[in-house]
C-alpha cells in the first residue's frame, strides 16, 4: 500500500491543504482591505514593509501580535475562554470541504453539501456566544448577547436566498449547483448561451444573501456585537495576542468563504465563457470571490452602523418576507416552466 493511500495521511494532508488556504485567503483578504481602505480614504496606508507595495504588512501584523502577552481575566471560564477562537477559525475551514474549484478539483462533493456548508459556516455564532459568556466582562457578554440575536436573524435569510438556488437548480450538492448554471438557457444559432443564476431570475436572493453574509462575519453596517464606541471591542475585549488574531482571522476567512460560496451559488461558479473549467476553474472561482471581497471591504468603509433595532427590522421585516417570496416565485416557475 502506498503512503497516499493511507488514510490517516490523506486527512492530515487534506487538513495542511485546508489550513494553509484558509490562512493563505485570510491573510490576502486583511491585506486588502488595509490598502482598499487607505486609497479610499486618501492615506498611505502600508507601504514600506516589504517593498514598494508594502506585502509584508499583513506578516508583521501577525509576528506583532504573536508577541503579545496571551492574557486570560481572573475570572474568565478558561477552557470556554481558550477554545472560542479556535472554534471560529474551525467552523470556517470547514465550509472548504464543500467548496468546488473546478468540475474535479474538490474535496467532497457532498449530496447536501450547500446545507452542510451553512451549518458549518453557524459555528461561528456558537464561538462568539462563547467568547462573550466566558469572559467575565459585562461589555463581552453584551457583545454575545447582541451578536446572538444577530446571527439568529441573519441565519433565516441566508438560507431561504440558498433555497430558490436549490429548487431551481434540482440538487443541493456544489458541484450540482455550478453545472446547473452551465446548462446553456437560449442559442445563438447553435451555440448554447448558458447564464449564472442571478441572470436567471436570482438577483433578489443574490441580494438577500450578500446582505445576511455581511452580518454572519460581523462587518459594518452590521459590527454590532464589536461597536467599539459602545461596548470597547465587544466580545473581543478581553482578547489579546493570538487569541485575538484567530478571531481577526475568523473574520477574513469568513468574508472569503461567504464570498465564494456566493460566487458558487449565483455566479456560475468555477465557469466563465469560453474557458475550460478544469484548468482555468480555480482562477475563474477565485476572481470571482476576490470581487465580492472587495465588495464587503467597500461597504465597510462606505457606511455607516445600523441601530440594533434596524438591524432586526432589516432583517424580519424586509429579508425574510422577500426570501419568502422569492422562493414562491421560483417554485412556481419551475413547475410552470
Amino acid at each position: 500500500m502506498s503512503l497516499l493511500e493511507n488514510v490517516w495521511v490523506l486527512v492530515a494532508l487534506k487538513l495542511i491543504i485546508a489550513v494553509v488556504v484558509i490562512f493563505v485567503a485570510a491573510f490576502l483578504v486583511m491585506f486588502a482591505e488595509l490598502k482598499v481602505s487607505a486609497h479610499m480614504q486618501s492615506r498611505i496606508g502600508p507601504y514600506y514593509c516589504g517593498g514598494r507595495w508594502g506585502w509584508a504588512h499583513v506578516i508583521a501584523e501577525v509576528f506583532k501580535w504573536l508577541q503579545k502577552e496571551d492574557v486570560v481575566p481572573a475570572a474568565a471560564d478558561r477552557p470556554v475562554f481558550k477554545a472560542a477562537p479556535m472554534v471560529s477559525l474551525l467552523g470556517m475551514m470547514a465550509v472548504l470541504v464543500v467548496l468546488p474549484l473546478s468540475p474535479t478539483l474538490v474535496a467532497g462533493d457532498l449530496d447536501v453539501g450547500i446545507f452542510y456548508a451553512l451549518a458549518a459556516g453557524a459555528v461561528s455564532t456558537v464561538a462568539i456566544l462563547m467568547a462573550g459568556w466566558s469572559s467575565a466582562n459585562k461589555f463581552s457578554l453584551m457583545g454575545g448577547l447582541r451578536a446572538g440575536a444577530q446571527l439568529i436573524a441573519y441565519e433565516l435569510p441566508l438560507v431561504l436566498a440558498v433555497v430558490g438556488v436549490v429548487i431551481q437548480a434540482g440538487t443541493m450538492s456544489m458541484v450540482g449547483i455550478v453545472e446547473a448554471q452551465a446548462q446553456p438557457v437560449f442559442h445563438l444559432g447553435s451555440v448554447g448561451i448558458p447564464l449564472p443564476f442571478i441572470l436567471q431570475g436570482q438577483i433578489v436572493a443574490f441580494v438577500i444573501f450578500m446582505i445576511a453574509a455581511l452580518a454572519e462575519v460581523v462587518r459594518i453596517p452590521f459590527d454590532m456585537p464589536v461597536a467599539e464606541s459602545e461596548l470597547v471591542m465587544g466580545y473581543l475585549t478581553e482578547y489579546s495576542g493570538i487569541r485575538f488574531t484567530m478571531f481577526l482571522l475568523a473574520e477574513y476567512a469568513g468574508m472569503f468563504v461567504m464570498s465564494t460560496l456566493a460566487a458558487v451559488l449565483f455566479l456560475g461558479g468555477y465557469h466563465f465563457w469560453g474557458l475550460n473549467a478544469d484548468w482555468f476553474g480555480p482562477f475563474v472561482l477565485l476572481a470571482k470571490a476576490g470581487a465580492l471581497s472587495f465588495a464587503m471591504i467597500w461597504f465597510r468603509w462606505t457606511w455607516p452602523r445600523l441601530r440594533e433595532d434596524q438591524l432586526q427590522s432589516l432583517a424580519w421585516k424586509w429579508l425574510v418576507p422577500l426570501a419568502l417570496l422569492n422562493i414562491a416565485v421560483t417554485a412556481v416557475l419551475k413547475v410552470v416552466l
